[in-house]
């Protein structure tokens, strides 16, 4: 069992199924909605957790029922919530979710108490007695938050604790050219298609990859939806196929579980193509209900799918202890 800090957004996801996104002005009625925690990094926390490690988050909430909603699964889950600050006058950050039949996702965020996290509260022994931190990209968009993120990787860094960056569609957009330069010295950079074109400018998903890793960017994992992923190293690059599943009801947050199932997998001493596949299955599984975090996808659940776990000659099975 791995000991690792999570800094990231614990939000309220407001999700909205409609049969289509209203005009300009317009109105739609919503054939469902339900209010359900997100956040990439309260959903990372909640899933490393769930697969048996010891788990702390560095989040920043308001006051009231929106923050107890978003620490909801934190909670169940066991994840250690000393870091977790709590906002007087700002509210818990929400992301609204407008959901189409084809499983696309509009979505409006408001950042709230998140972008506050207070750096002056983070401690060198927060970071540095973890085996391993992952940061969500949002937590680089800006303010005192950007700050205790920077400052997180930097002991990880000088601590020798192992570090990764999970990618995000808005911090992608917003910070651009400068996000880049961040990301050096990070053991695995994580990001799906969109984030992966965004970054680099590049029109296809091979000069895309060689655009990073002209950058320096040596460890990258691409999430390439109904494909799987995309594992690249300076060695090889080569794609994982993704777990075959019929149910799909809702990939929201299935790539944030994907990054947690990716990072407890070499923590627990897989190769890269082997935490790759378990990946693929954890965020296969949590797209099966409503909800970035209500699906518990445990080390039992994935290794249900074991059998279906691609062949490998000089490989264990990625999902055998």
């Amino acid at each position: 069992m791995a000991e690792i800090l999570v800094v990231g957004d614990a939000t309220v996801d407001q999700m909205y199924f409609v049969d289509v996104l209203p005009e300009l002005g317009g109105e739609v009625t919503a054939l469902r909605a339900v209010m359900e925690p997100g956040g990439a990094g309260g959903t990372i926390a909640t899933a490393l957790a769930r697969l048996g490690h010891d788990v702390a988050i560095a989040t920043r909430v308001g006051t009231g029922p929106f923050s107890d909603l978003a620490l909801k699964h934190l909670r169940a889950a066991g994840v250690d919530l000393t870091l977790v600050q709590s906002d007087p006058h700002l509210q818990t950050s929400s992301v609204t979710i407008l959901i189409t039949p084809d499983g696309q996702r509009t979505m409006i965020g408001a950042s709230g108490a998140s972008r506050y996290l207070d750096v002056e509260l983070l401690e060198r022994g927060h970071v540095a007695k973890r085996d391993a931190l992952v940061v969500s990209a949002y937590s680089l968009m800006g303010g005192p938050q950007r700050a205790y993120a920077l400052h997180a990787l930097a002991t990880a860094k000088d601590a020798g604790v192992r570090t990764f960056v999970d990618m995000g569609t808005g911090a992608v957009n917003a910070l651009q050219d400068r996000l880049m330069p961040l990301l050096e010295g990070v053991e695995v950079v994580l990001m799906n298609e969109k984030e992966l074109f965004a970054l680099t400018g590049r029109a296809s998903i091979s000069d895309a990859i060689a655009g990073l890793q002209e950058r320096g960017t040596e460890r990258v994992v691409v999430k390439v939806g109904e494909m799987g992923s995309i594992v690249v190293t300076p060695e090889r690059s080569e794609l994982v196929e993704a777990l075959e599943i019929d149910d799909v009801v809702d990939t929201t947050g299935a790539g944030d579980v994907y990054t947690a199932a990716f990072v407890g997998a070499l923590l627990d001493g897989h190769d890269l193509l082997g935490a790759a596949w378990i990946g693929n299955v954890a965020g296969a599984l949590t797209a099966t209900e409503v909800g970035a975090q209500r699906r518990v996808v445990d080390r039992e659940a994935l290794a249900a799918h074991e059998h279906a776990a691609p062949v490998a000659s000089e490989r264990r099975s990625p999902l055998r202890r």
